[in-house]
């Protein structure tokens, strides 16, 4: 007696008159849709984008090639070589990060005991060939330098919640 409830059920077509509603009733719902070049959705204050590094209001780079970026990214997609100056600071020669590695956890930026590494709200960028993913250290002081007053006024917003 089941079987033959089901076939007249799949004679019927329930399940597409089921899929069929479902379809009718968003059709007439007002679109999520939006116009994206002209339109952005809001972000998360928390969100991470691009990486940056920062410069000292002076002009030199705040990294002292710590490491601790390095030893914490779960990723293993942070990469530093670092030499010794002659005032006896340690500055960075290679400081790259492989963006296709790279998970965008922001444990990096959280380890930075100088405030040196940060991810910026910055997400329309691409990539033609696989070479152009790894950041180098020019490419990120050049970020860094081009969005270093949204990373001062999002540091300042994020002293004030604490």
């Amino acid at each position: 007696m089941k079987r033959i409830i089901e076939y007249f059920r799949s004679l019927m077509l329930l399940e597409l008159m089921a899929g069929l509603g479902v379809t009718m009733r968003y059709f007439f719902r007002p679109k999520f849709t939006i116009n994206y070049p002209e339109e952005k959705t809001p972000k998360s204050p928390r969100f991470r984008g691009l990486h940056a590094l920062r410069r000292y209001p002076n002009g030199e780079e705040r990294c002292i090639a710590c490491k601790l970026c390095e030893a914490v990214c779960p990723a293993l997609a942070i990469t530093i070589e670092s030499t010794r100056r002659d005032d006896g600071s340690r500055r960075t020669t290679r400081y790259e990060i492989d963006l296709f590695k790279c998970i965008f956890c922001g444990f990096c930026e959280e380890s930075c005991p100088v405030d040196s590494i940060v991810e910026t709200g910055f997400l329309e960028y691409h990539f033609e060939n696989r070479a152009e993913s790894i950041m180098t250290k020019d490419k990120l002081l050049a970020i860094g330098d081009r969005f270093e007053a949204e990373i001062a006024e999002n540091r300042n917003k994020d002293a004030a919640y604490r």
